[in-house]
């Protein structure tokens, strides 16, 4: 199968569409994930516009993500740790690895900005944390 570029909403979309099937299926952040979102569809065209904003600067995100970790960590009895992000990096890089050419630039770009609000949403669940007590 030949791989290819991230060059479209259609290609974000086939990238978040198959991460998330396996965040689904996945034995440690699944039930996070399922217990949390009612409407996969409406979550994933959320997600779809997160990434296009994001890779694709076409301003279609308008949220939080921070406020809505912090709120996920809380429903969760404030468990979400750097094992989870760890976890969600792992499928997300292994899916980008799947999908687009390895010289994809904005696949890269996918990857380091994964990473660095992987890192962003950790620290500030922490501190919403300790500023909770």
């Amino acid at each position: 199968m030949s791989k290819i570029h991230i060059k479209s909403r259609d290609d974000v979309s086939l990238l978040v569409r198959t991460f998330y099937s396996k965040i689904r299926k996945d034995d440690f952040l699944g039930p996070i994930f399922n217990g949390i979102i009612t409407d996969w569809e409406e979550h994933l065209e959320l997600l779809t516009d997160f990434w296009e904003t994001n890779l694709l600067y076409k301003r279609k995100y308008f949220g939080n993500p921070m406020h809505t970790h912090v709120e996920v960590d809380k429903k969760v009895g404030n468990t979400i740790n750097e094992k989870h992000f760890g976890a969600w990096i792992n499928l997300w890089f292994e899916t980008i690895d799947e999908l687009f050419d390895k010289d994809d630039e904005v696949a890269l770009i996918a990857k380091n900005r994964s990473r660095n609000m992987g890192t962003f949403l950790h620290l500030n669940i922490f501190n919403a944390r300790k500023s909770a007590e």
